[in-house]
């Protein structure tokens, strides 16, 4: 490992312990070294604050003359709710930039560095690209399609079944799975679900580990079947949006919003439509969500080709049974020629299961 990448992981390391309290903007991290010594250090915190570069900038101080920085994002160029970085480490007197990777804006991509090169600072690009695009794929696909990436989720067993043909689902999957999968909701902005879940279920929808960030609520009813007593409903834990169509009930859409429940109407035939779901997620700045909505929810998103990622908890368990539902239901494909690989494939033990991690080549 070279120094160039022993800070820089250094930098994607503070970046990474951010995830979920950023969104909608990146994790970013930076890393700030004058004569071989850390002198200072920062990550992005929330939206709205100051970026990574600033708080390590201030943690450097009169340090900061003739240092060199290592960043996991291009240093942006625009004025918004923060100055623009690279004019700020301009005025710090670095004299080095070392960066993971541009930003994927098409609009701005290339202007930080435009900036730090006119200034006459040496820039470095691509010291653990990959690495930092992978940290920061929520961001690269909002930013670019303005649409929220989206993440399948399913715990199953090893025959691929989320319940047997009596309904019973509790538990397939261990208790440390289980606050794995917690921790995922509180990295994504929006948890998705079917009616059938709910109704059937009445989960909580919430992520409930230390200092754990609720998701809103996504909830897909086509005729606002949804009971009023419950739990998304009526305990006020987090926010819950109801995707529905133009058959659905009016007297309880008024019911619904008199509770606080946003409810959008998606289509005009029987069914919401998964991409115009995705469509007025985007509008309102939701970056990223995971889908828990069963078999044929997942299977709905994955035919329109809208899943992002795939995370299935797997558990060493077989059921079996004609009617046991499985995590991926719907038509199906018809040839095996034209099944979705996954690419990138990770698998990673979790308790007394294992947690895979792929991503669909459409």
């Amino acid at each position: 490992m070279t120094n160039h990448e022993f800070y820089m992981r250094l930098a994607l390391d503070n970046a990474l312990a951010m995830k979920g309290q950023t969104d909608p903007n990146p994790l970013v991290g930076a890393v700030i070294v004058n004569e071989n010594r850390i002198v200072g250090i920062g990550a992005h915190l929330k939206a709205g604050e100051p970026h990574a570069e600033i708080h390590a900038i201030r943690m450097a101080g009169e340090k900061t003359k003739g240092a060199t920085i290592y960043v996991t994002l291009e240093p942006c160029s625009h004025q918004g709710r923060t100055g623009p970085c690279a004019v700020s480490i301009v005025e710090a007197g670095i004299k080095k930039v070392v960066i993971a990777t541009l930003d994927p804006n098409p609009v701005v991509s290339g202007n930080g560095v435009n900036i730090l090169k006119d200034a006459g600072i040496e820039v470095i690009i691509g010291v653990c690209e990959e690495e930092s695009k992978r940290m920061n794929e929520v961001f690269n696909k909002f930013i670019v399609e303005k649409k929220p990436f989206v993440t399948l989720k399913a715990g199953s067993t090893l025959d691929g079944k989320i319940a047997s043909h009596t309904g019973s689902s509790k538990w397939i999957t261990s208790e440390a799975a289980r606050y794995d999968v917690h921790q995922l909701r509180s990295q994504n902005m929006g948890i998705l679900v079917g009616i059938n879940t709910v109704i059937e279920d009445n989960p909580e929808l919430t992520a409930r580990i230390p200092n754990g960030r609720n998701p809103i609520r996504l909830v897909l009813d086509s005729s606002l079947r949804i009971p009023l007593d419950t739990k998304v409903i009526q305990d006020n834990q987090a926010e819950t949006w109801i995707f529905t169509t133009e058959q659905h009930d009016k007297e309880k859409r008024k019911q619904l919003e008199e509770k606080g429940i946003q409810v959008y109407v998606t289509s005009d035939t029987n069914r919401a439509d998964p991409n115009k779901v995705l469509h007025i997620l985007g509008e309102k700045l939701v970056s990223s969500v995971l889908i828990e909505g069963g078999g044929s929810i997942h299977a709905a998103f994955l035919e329109h080709h809208l899943i992002d990622k795939v995370v299935i908890y797997m558990a060493p368990k077989l059921i079996g049974g004609k009617l046991a539902p499985t995590f991926l239901e719907g038509q199906g494909i018809q040839e095996m020629s034209d099944a979705i690989e996954l690419s990138d494939v990770t698998v990673e033990k979790i308790g007394k299961d294992f947690k895979w991690i792929g991503y669909p080549i459409y």
